[in-house]
């Protein structure tokens, strides 16, 4: 890959990035209310997402998924309801009132670092678009003069360390807005907010065709 291709490239691929979609949301509301080793720590599933998700792009099933109708509706519509869920929890989820020996008030427990990941590669996982972008998006920027294997992994990686980077300036926003953050009721307008927003997003999902995907 010549290195002209290569920031054309790396320059689509960091916006992709930071469009405002449901792995973001999580990352800037985990760095709301736990912190942003947290939010990053979390991202670490949709980072395994996205690398599975290269790799079946890479060996051709990428293809075989994004023109297949009945994968399309499975995994959107099994995603859209996920997102939903989580929206509803973020929602309801509780907050605690009591303060600590410190003085201080513990706002939202922790959930630890697998769940965290957990919840960002299931969403991640769950979006289809995903595919259908990997699948439109790389084909385009391939050489073929060259070999085909280090051009992939070379966009694959680079993928990754700008889905990386975005997902810890997420992480940074939603920590800055922790520090506002100061009571029970504070905490209950942030779960509520991104309860809305997950569940606006569940519902686009449900809404999204491969035509509009891929435009």
């Amino acid at each position: 890959m010549q290195f002209d291709t290569w920031l054309l490239f790396a320059g689509a691929a960091i916006a992709l990035a930071m469009a405002p979609g449901p792995n973001n949301l999580l990352a800037m509301f985990n760095g709301a209310r736990y912190g942003v080793s947290s939010a990053a720590v979390g991202g670490i599933g949709r980072i395994v997402a996205f690398a599975l998700m290269i790799a079946v792009t890479a060996t051709g099933l990428g293809v075989v998924l994004a023109a297949s109708e009945t994968a399309f509706f499975v995994i959107k519509w099994v995603g859209a309801v996920y997102l939903v869920w989580l929206g509803i929890k973020s929602w309801f989820a509780k907050v605690n009132d009591t303060e600590d020996t410190s003085g201080q008030t513990a706002l939202m427990v922790n959930p630890g670092p697998y769940k965290l990941a957990k919840t960002e590669f299931l969403t991640a996982i769950g979006n289809p678009k995903a595919i259908l972008i990997f699948t439109a998006f790389f084909p385009q920027f391939l050489d073929p003069a060259v070999a085909y294997g280090p051009q992939f992994s070379t966009m694959g990686i680079t993928f990754i360390i700008m889905e990386s980077g975005v997902l810890l300036a997420y992480g940074l926003l939603g920590g800055q807005v922790k520090g506002f953050i100061k009571s029970a009721r504070h905490m209950r307008v942030l779960n509520r907010v991104s309860g809305t927003l997950l569940v606006a997003a569940g519902v686009l999902l449900a809404l999204t065709d491969r035509s509009r995907t891929t435009a």
